[in-house]
């Protein structure tokens, strides 16, 4: 493939013939969105096949989602070809609960095309954690998933267990 020349350290994008590849880092939030936003726009409106990856992706909230959604139906109306690469759970599970797994159509996919040395990705963090997109010390590093950490299990202590009130405007059938 063949790289963009840009200094955006939240996307990355190669493209060849009519397949362009848009990788995404960072977090997709409000901030972001309107930063991404006319870039993404741009790369729909001219591509033939456009995958979105956002295996990189720290964060993402319903702005992130709502842009991601927005890409993908423009893509489908055109008869475009559509693709989003997405490994990480808990996106996956976002997706899922705001039921935009048939527009988004969510995929695993290939090895990451970021994995290559590329000077385009941006400065190393300041606080000196491990680059997500790889780099020297991305071999040294265990493969973790970046995103929310995950909860530590607390011990539930014995006792009576007391239900839940009902949730307003959920009804139950009585018995």
């Amino acid at each position: 493939m063949q790289l963009i020349p840009r200094h955006d350290p939240y996307l990355v994008v190669r493209s060849t013939g009519g397949l362009t590849v848009a990788a995404l880092r960072g977090e997709l939030d409000l901030v972001l969105v309107r930063h991404l936003r006319p870039e993404l726009d741009a790369l729909v409106r001219e591509s033939d096949a456009l995958t979105v990856d956002i295996r990189r992706l720290s964060f993402c909230d319903a702005t992130g989602l709502g842009l991601l959604a927005h890409c993908a139906g423009r893509m489908h109306r055109r008869g475009a070809r559509w693709r989003l690469l997405c490994d990480q759970p808990w996106i996956l599970r976002l997706i899922r609960l705001t039921a935009l797994t048939d527009v988004l159509r969510p995929e695993p996919g290939p090895p990451d095309f970021l994995d290559e040395p590329d000077e385009t990705v941006g400065p190393p963090d300041p606080l000196g954690l491990p680059d997500p997109l790889g780099g020297a010390d991305a071999a040294a590093r265990p493969e973790a998933v970046v995103g929310l950490p995950r909860p530590v299990p607390q011990p539930v202590p014995p006792g009576p267990v007391v239900p839940l009130p009902p949730e307003p405007g959920v009804t139950r059938p009585v018995s």
